[in-house]
């Protein structure tokens, strides 16, 4: 079944239709430079010339205006057309990537990259090779659509000297003045803390150590995606201005050697990120069955499986490998530049340090890692590490169990020989009486009391025993105002300050809350 188009629908109001042989003759003198790199690249290339900047960046140019000619015409829509435009936003965009894996491969040297097991070097140029591939392909194709269109083959070609990149080795003499800046430690700290945090909203970045190949096109859209990547690669590229800013070429770079290091880590991730952008959009435009463009799908200049895997195992995973590098180094610059300081804070009024608490206090201190460490009556705790925040209950508890014996000292309780029931009752009464002074809280109604009580021994004790059972099943909870100190760089304990501001992300009934924006990593 072929459905008609609604020409009036297809044409913006008041414009006509071109003929297409002025469209043709249109397009003869656009696209003679773009036919004739097509031609040089697809046919008269040297075997011993690779891509090269000055050569991408001619097929970058001479593309993007082509493109948006044919688009100003409507080719997209147009069925003698489409291929054509489609072809010619291929090499477009593979131009960009192109010129992208360049870039990385001619500033390896000035990034300082921190080692790994990996062969990054290798990596980029098995990208370019494969980059080099679907251009050639591409530019094969465009020509043979040129030929159906009646474009005339190009008449002089480029010259091969225009595009080899010789390159002599060294750099200029850096004799400009330093810039001066205020407080080197607070430059850093701030530059150090914008990555961290960008860093926790790049968990995308590690999907490929969960994800088996053959699993890869499962990651599309979610978690992987064009908004996401290109959401990415803005902030990196707003952190990598943030350094030019406030870092670049002063004093501080210089006496510093991790800050260059970590330039170029931020500067690598936001290329890399770029290059994934452009992949996933091809993915997403041209060859994914649900949006993809038809005429490419059915015959594609490269196919989903190895986009996909130089999408996955080089941009993604690269980027997520040195992202998280330069986590590393951001934790040894804020130790050695850490202030170290001291604040106080309540004991989180639910339960304590129990799961939720003691796992947001830990996940600031990972995040900036640093060394912080909580105390609570004479006791020290790391505060990296909920199960050591857990040990602090036993003496939260104990705590709370000794100010329970003096708060119901104070109150009336009957005396003489009392049956079981009249103990129920006095213990019923006293822990309303509590809960209306605001020295208890119910979580459980009715609360379940023990079922028998015996008549031997102090009415106070079986009291106190009989409320520390039911806070230790979690029916109720002693209110105190209890404290705890932590020590450590001013910067974790101003977010530890913010925490205990919010509860400790949740309410005095243990319900989820809201977190400020300035911890909402903790979230992520």
């Amino acid at each position: 079944m072929t459905l008609e188009v609604d020409e009036s629908l297809a044409q913006p109001p008041g414009w006509g239709t071109i003929d297409d042989r002025d469209f043709t003759d249109l397009l003869v003198g656009r696209t003679r430079k773009l036919l004739g790199l097509a031609h040089y690249l697809a046919v008269h290339r040297p075997d011993s010339l690779m891509l090269t900047r000055p050569l991408v960046a001619d097929l970058l140019s001479q593309s993007a205006q082509v493109e948006e000619l044919l688009d100003a015409y409507g080719a997209r829509t147009n069925q003698q057309w489409s291929r054509f435009r489609s072809l010619t936003a291929t090499i477009k965009l593979f131009a960009s990537v192109g010129y992208e894996i360049l870039h990385i491969q001619h500033s390896l040297p000035c990034y300082r990259l921190l080692p790994s097991e990996r062969d990054f070097a290798a990596a980029t140029a098995q990208s370019l090779a494969l980059t080099d591939d679907i251009l050639t392909r591409a530019t094969r194709w465009v020509l043979a659509q040129a030929s159906r269109l009646g474009l005339p083959p190009p008449g002089n070609l480029p010259d091969p000297l225009d595009y080899a990149e010789s390159l002599p080795p060294g750099r200029l003499i850096s004799d400009r003045p330093v810039r001066r800046v205020k407080s080197a430690s607070e430059t850093i700290t701030h530059l150090a803390t914008a990555y961290l945090n960008l860093a926790a909203e790049s968990k995308l970045l590690s999907v490929v150590e969960r994800t088996e190949p053959a699993d890869y096109a499962g990651c599309f859209p979610d978690p992987v995606s064009e908004d996401s990547l290109r959401y990415l690669k803005v902030r990196f590229h707003c952190l990598q201005s943030l350094y030019d800013t406030h870092v670049s070429e002063t004093e501080i770079e210089y006496q510093d050697a991790n800050l260059p290091i970590l330039r170029g880590h931020i500067s690598v991730t936001f290329h890399l990120l770029e290059i994934a952008t452009y992949l996933v959009h091809y993915y997403e435009r041209h060859l994914n069955v649900r949006t993809g463009d038809l005429s490419l799908r059915r015959k594609p200049v490269i196919t989903p499986d190895p986009l996909l895997d130089m999408v996955m195992s080089y941009s993604i995973t690269y980027a997520g490998l040195y992202l998280d590098l330069g986590r590393h180094l951001c934790h040894a610059m804020l130790k050695h530049y850490a202030e170290v300081g001291t604040i106080q804070a309540p004991v989180p009024c639910y339960r304590g340090f129990h799961v939720r608490p003691a796992t947001l206090v830990a996940k600031i201190v990972q995040h900036y890692g640093s060394d912080v460490r909580m105390e609570l009556d004479g006791q020290s705790y790391d505060a990296s590490s909920p199960l050591d925040l857990f040990r602090a209950n036993e003496k939260i508890n104990a705590q709370k169990r000794r100010w329970l014996v003096t708060e119901i000292g104070h109150l009336p309780l009957p005396k003489g020989d009392l049956s079981a029931v009249q103990i129920r009752a006095a213990v019923m009464d006293v822990l309303f009486k509590l809960a209306e002074r605001g020295k208890l809280v119910i979580y459980q109604q009715p609360l379940q009391l023990s079922e028998e009580f015996g008549r031997e021994g102090i009415l106070l004790e079986k009291v106190t025993a009989e409320i520390a059972r039911l806070q230790a099943t979690g029916q109720i909870d002693i209110r105190t105002d209890l404290s705890i100190t932590f020590t450590g760089d001013k910067r974790v304990l101003s977010d530890l300050k913010l925490l205990a501001k919010s509860g400790y992300g949740e309410d005095c009934f243990g319900n989820n809350i809201t977190l400020p924006r300035e911890i909402a990593y903790l979230r992520r």
